[in-house]
């Protein structure tokens, strides 16, 4: 797996933080930093994601991607997933996620509530490298909830 991630402050883009990345699938990814008014050269211009704000996002995917495919290869009848994410991070550099909680809704039918936490456990335990290797700073959380089609 590859990615290059280049800075666009530098091509007239109205961002001083911004960047670019390109993935070896071929998919284009925006960052920008937040605005520092006390810092303007420092700062962003608020036009995509913060890249922690990716790495918690892509967590979310990983882990809602094996949920689906758990539940799905359990002959489960499974029409929507997804799961909300909350955090803290350290308030000193580096600023790591401390804490990471995951609420995952799913919708279905007929879906056994300890199948769905059976799931996100292998999720977690097993599958996710995204949260089990944040896992090694963050203290992460799940809870769920099943819509009832």
């Amino acid at each position: 797996m590859e990615c290059t991630v280049s800075w666009t402050g530098n091509t007239g883009t109205k961002s001083k933080m911004g960047f670019v990345a390109e993935t070896g699938s071929g998919h284009v990814l925006m960052m920008d930093g937040a605005p520092d008014e006390a810092k303007p050269d420092n700062g962003g211009q608020n036009l995509a994601p913060r890249p922690m704000e990716t790495l918690l996002a892509g967590t979310g995917g990983c882990t809602a991607y094996d949920v689906v495919l758990i539940l799905k290869r359990g002959r489960q009848d499974v029409r929507g997933c997804s799961v909300k994410l909350t955090s803290t991070r350290a308030e000193t550099d580096p600023k790591v996620f401390t804490k990471i909680h995951m609420h995952f809704t799913v919708t279905g039918k007929d879906i056994p509530s300890a199948t769905v936490e059976r799931a996100i456990a292998l999720s977690h335990e097993k599958y996710c490298s995204a949260s089990i290797m944040l896992g090694k700073t963050a203290e992460i959380t799940t809870s769920f909830e099943i819509l009832e089609l």
